[in-house]
């Protein structure tokens, strides 16, 4: 069993800490001394994985912008060769290009790991592990954590080499390449986004090479590009295309640049969102529709596999208008990839795997949840629309969108918050089911879904225990004005009764 020092490091698949002093309260947990353990764990998991001596492998690392990134990478690397390992650095990088190292036929990576802790604050950091099969799963991350809890390696005579490698170039060159390529330009098959001026806000997180090693090769004009220098005190906004904030400050740029396209990442790269021509952002269920009128061009009746708060309007559009299918299954970006592969295995073919935080995964890309490769495949579009003198947004025209939309979290003070969350759930079920003018959506996999057609309410609300926290997330739509109050007023009814929520 882990002890509770362990434990706390584990967040689903990946591992997670706080790695610097500045935030009252919070104490750091993830020190120089525990990622060595943690890197010579992995390492021997590898080992014992593939059936190699740690002499024969090689781990790449890579890390985000984060202030104790540089520290903690070159801490990792120095342990890790100790075991005898070969250590490919990679220095700042993306998370989807740690993955790609492993199935890159020049470097052939057993293992890689990246150093990062998405947009949470600048005093955490983590590490998220990879083989050639993609991220690793819950339980792998729970058996290298009970080797560090053992921490006792076996060490050699011969360290092992630490390499500098600037994968990154090569990375970004793949991009440039599939762009050319697709949209085979017929006056500029070298620049073929020439005639478009395109944003990128980096967040001063790691995507700040889309902008020079991607899109000006390309010919794009991309003044206005903003915040792409790497700063871990993410001194502007939250490298977080969910965050109001971060949004609201591209939106603004391409406005005030008459862009064509904005682009944003979040800090390690692994999620995107984007903004049309008119500063409308395309996020949540609008890049969900539009990546799904691409990929169901190109694949005709796939299955869309998406997280559980998209809207009906999205269902509509999918089902309706595209002739694909629509699968909302659990929050989490590995469960919606697990699902999508489950879908594939069975003979449903699924190639989009999509969550509304900007986590898209195509199987054309192995899967792989990366938010350069989501907008390569939007600009694919936008360029190949320019040339028919169409914008891009046409793709989702008939989308229906909500009048109105809220998410609720409410915490609960409860010791077992799984059980008390999960009585509550089993309440709300009673409670709906009694209700005349509410009805439990079928084929829901998280939580309570319940869809309220009267005319005063005209929406659905979905109800649902956080993946790792002691918080209740609602998440409710509305087609009416006032629509969201007054499922809300209901709900808050029915919750009054729940003490150990706290609202």
């Amino acid at each position: 069993m882990l002890k509770e020092n362990w434990k706390k490091l584990q967040n689903g698949s990946d591992i997670r800490g706080v790695a610097l002093e500045g935030i009252e309260g919070e104490k750091v947990n993830l020190t120089p001394e525990i990622i060595k353990i943690l890197g010579k764990s992995f390492a021997q998991w590898l080992s014992e994985k593939l059936s190699k001596s740690p002499s024969q492998l090689i781990i790449s690392l890579g890390r985000d912008s984060r202030l104790s990134g540089e520290n903690l990478l070159g801490t990792i690397a120095t342990a890790i060769s100790e075991l005898g390992v070969t250590v490919y650095n990679f220095e700042m990088a993306s998370t989807p290009a740690m993955f790609m190292s492993t199935i890159d036929t020049d470097l052939n990576c057993d293992g890689a790991i990246m150093l990062t802790a998405s947009h949470l604050p600048f005093n955490r950091n983590g590490l998220k592990f990879f083989t050639k099969q993609g991220g690793l799963e819950k339980q792998d991350i729970t058996n290298i954590l009970e080797k560090a809890q053992e921490n006792s390696f076996n060490y050699t005579k011969e360290k092992g080499n630490i390499i500098n490698k600037n994968f990154m170039a090569k990375y970004a060159d793949l991009f440039v390449k599939q762009i050319r390529q697709a949209v085979n330009h017929p006056r500029h098959f070298e620049e073929p986004l020439k005639e478009l001026k395109i944003i990128v806000d980096a967040g001063n997180g790691a995507g700040g090479f889309f902008a020079d090693k991607v899109l000006k090769p390309l010919g794009a004009d991309i003044t206005g590009s903003q915040f792409l220098e790497p700063d871990g005190t993410f001194p502007n906004h939250i490298p977080n295309p969910e965050n109001p904030e971060a949004m609201a400050s591209i939106c603004e740029a391409v406005i005030k640049h008459k862009a064509d396209f904005g682009i944003i990442f979040d800090t390690d790269v692994d999620r995107s969102a984007a903004v049309d021509s008119t500063g409308k952002e395309l996020n949540r269920n609008r890049l969900i529709a539009l990546i799904s009128a691409i990929i169901l061009q190109e694949h005709p009746q796939s299955t869309i596999v998406t997280d559980s708060i998209t809207s009906e309007g999205l269902t509509k559009f999918i089902e309706q208008n595209l002739g694909g299918k629509h699968h909302r299954f659990k929050r989490g970006y590995k469960n919606v990839i697990n699902e999508a592969l489950r879908l594939n295995n069975e003979g449903i073919e699924s190639w989009l795997a999509i969550e509304t935080s900007g986590h898209a995964a195509l199987k054309e890309n192995y899967f792989l949840d990366d938010g350069a490769y989501l907008i390569t495949k939007l600009l694919i579009e936008l360029a190949k629309l320019k040339l028919m003198d169409k914008r891009l947004t046409e793709l989702i025209n008939s989308l229906e969108e909500p009048l109105e939309s809220k998410e609720i979290r409410l915490t609960i003070k409860a010791d077992n918050f799984k059980e008390y969350g999960n009585n509550i759930i089993e309440e709300l079920t009673i409670f709906t089911n009694n209700q005349s003018d509410w009805q439990i959506v079928p084929n829901n996999y998280e939580g309570v879904r319940v869809s309220c057609p009267s005319e005063e309410e005209k929406g659905w609300f979905l109800l649902r225990l956080s993946l790792h926290d002691p918080v209740i997330p609602i998440n409710i739509e509305s087609n009416v004005q006032g629509g969201v109050e007054k499922i809300m007023a209901r709900l808050f009814r029915f919750l009054e009764s729940f003490s150990a929520l706290e609202k």
